[in-house]
Formats: structure tokens, C-alpha cells, sequence
């Protein structure tokens, strides 16, 4: 195979409860590239569409997770990337992460798949490390691995996929503005509270427990953020506005997805869903921002080769 053609989804990352390890991949919304064979033994970048982004290897998130990958891989080896970019940088909800994701899988392809899942999270980390200043893994990992993801330990990786139950879908509010990553961690304190550090801890594994057991209840119990969501919230408008509306209409949870200003909700039923979408328009079109709302399942595939 000299060419791939591929889907790398969104992907909305902390899930309130789960800040840098919990994330998963949305079906609705994402980015397509194709990645082809060169005889010049290089890597490039030929082609962005979407968005102005630098076509320069080390300046270019995908550039730099495909090289990790082929410097891993050894010889020479040369392959052109085209990116359709629907995600917008610094959107929360995955930009740099599809980017960085789409390329080291199509180049593993490729090349006949010698590398794990795992290992291409590794690659694609170093792209994430040139958005955000580090090299985090909560959005790469379920772009790749699909569904809801948990990184147990970056230090060795430890990637564990978790259930999706049938009835859940996601809402996201993506206000047209940009929430850089490394701007959203320097205001985040250094310091936790134990008191608030163990009811975290309670949240993030009543809400494991609920995906494995289908508990709608144990989710929506466990979908609080007690340490960045203070933080983060102020960073974008309307935000305490748009979380109540969700909440009022069904929705199981609400919070900032990644480091913002996209706001997701999770809900049990299309309908509800549906429900929320709306009632969280409504609030935001007070704002005078633009905005762009998506509803979808939660995307079990991760990547997808068309």
C-alpha cells in the first residue's frame, strides 16, 4: 500500500473528572488526511486546507509526531501528508491531538504496522508537546484507540480503553474563540487541597465504575471537577449559563472539554441529547460569539481509513 486516506476524529479530553488522563473520541467531527509514499526519502508536508498552519516538518504537530515515528523506524523512508483541517486550533477538542494522531497511525499503515497503538500514542505525544509545552496524552490516546480512554501512567505508558454504554451522547459548544493549552495550564494552581485531591479521586473511579456497569446515575454523580474547572471556567463567556441550561434539560454532566472554550455535555439518549443541544444555543447566542454546536456518539473506532 502507497496511500491511505483516513478520518482522525475530535476528541474531548479531562471529562471533567478525569483532568490529563481520562478523554474520548467523538464520531461527528474531525479531520482527513491522506499520507502517500514519496520516492524522495523524505518527509513533507504538501497540503493544508482548513486552516493557516505552518507546512515547515518541525513546525507542524504532524511533522514532528512522523518523525518521532521514523526515526524510531530507521532507514530512509519518505512520505507526503495532506491535511484537511476541520478542527480549529485551540478549540479544546482535540486540534493538534487528530493532526498529530492521523499521522503517525497512516505512516504505521503504511509501513506494515510495526509499531503497538501504545507505542504510536508515543510518537504522537511529541506533536502535542509542540502545541501545548507538554507531552500529554489524553487526547491522541482515544483518537487512536477509540471510545473512552485511561491513561494510567505516561511514565511507562499505560493505555486502558474503557466501556461506552449504547445510550450516551455528547454535545459540544465550540465558541469561535482560542484557549491556547499552555495559556489554560499557567493559570492552574500547583498546589491541591487533600480534602479536594481524594474527592476527585472518588469521581474519576465512580465514573470508570459507571461506564463498565452502564450506571447513568454513578456517571452523572461522578461528572465534577473540583480543581481545574474553577480555574479554566473564567477563560470562556457564558460558561456557568451554558453548564446550567445543559444540566436543567437531562444532561448527565457538563464541563470544559480539554482546555476550552468548547464546552461538551454528556447525556443518555439522542433525544435528551438533542434536548440540550439546544437549550445551550440558546444561552449562547446571548454572547454574540459565533459558535458551532455538534451532537454525537461517542466514536468506538478512534481513527478510521476510508
Amino acid at each position: 500500500m502507497n496511500e491511505i486516506h483516513l478520518f482522525a476524529p475530535a476528541t474531548v479530553a479531562n471529562v471533567s473528572c478525569g483532568f490529563d488522563v481520562l478523554g474520548f473520541a467523538l464520531d461527528s467531527v474531525g479531520d482527513w488526511m491522506t499520507i502517500r509514499r514519496n520516492n524522495v526519502g523524505e518527509l513533507r508536508i504538501t497540503k493544508i486546507t482548513g486552516q493557516s498552519l505552518p507546512m515547515e516538518i518541525l513546525k507542524n504537530v504532524s511533522g514532528v509526531s512522523a518523525l518521532a515515528l521514523l526515526k524510531a523506524y530507521g532507514g530512509e523512508q519518505g512520505f507526503d501528508i495532506e491535511i484537511e483541517k476541520n478542527i480549529k486550533p485551540g478549540s479544546g477538542i482535540g486540534s493538534s491531538a487528530a493532526s498529530s494522531a492521523g499521522a503517525v497511525f497512516g505512516i504505521n499503515e503504511l509501513l506494515g504496522k510495526p509499531f503497538s497503538k501504545e507505542e504510536l500514542v508515543g510518537f504522537a505525544m511529541k506533536g502535542e508537546a509542540l502545541a501545548g509545552g507538554t507531552e500529554h496524552a489524553d487526547n491522541v490516546t482515544p483518537c487512536i484507540f477509540g471510545g473512552f480512554t485511561l491513561i494510567q501512567s505516561c511514565q511507562p505508558l499505560r493505555v486502558v480503553s474503557l466501556p461506552s454504554p449504547e445510550e450516551l451522547y455528547a454535545v459540544v459548544l465550540h465558541p469561535q474563540i482560542e484557549v491556547k493549552t499552555s495559556d489554560a495550564r499557567a493559570i492552574l494552581k500547583t498546589h491541591v487541597l487533600l480534602k479536594k485531591a481524594v474527592r476527585q479521586s472518588g469521581y474519576l473511579g465512580g465514573f470508570v465504575s459507571g461506564l463498565f456497569m452502564n450506571d447513568y446515575n454513578l456517571i452523572a454523580d461522578s461528572l465534577k471537577d473540583e480543581i481545574v474547572e474553577p480555574a479554566r471556567s473564567m477563560l470562556i463567556p457564558l460558561f456557568d449559563e451554558v453548564k446550567l441550561a445543559a444540566l436543567e434539560n437531562g444532561a448527565l454532566g457538563c464541563g470544559i472539554s480539554g482546555s476550552g472554550p468548547s464546552i461538551f455535555a454528556l447525556n443518555r439518549g439522542e433525544k435528551i441529547a438533542g434536548q440540550v443541544a439546544e437549550a445551550m444555543r440558546k444561552v449562547y447566542q446571548k454572547s454574540q460569539i459565533p459558535f458551532d454546536v455538534h451532537l454525537s456518539k461517542v466514536n468506538p473506532q478512534g481513527i478510521k481509513v476510508d
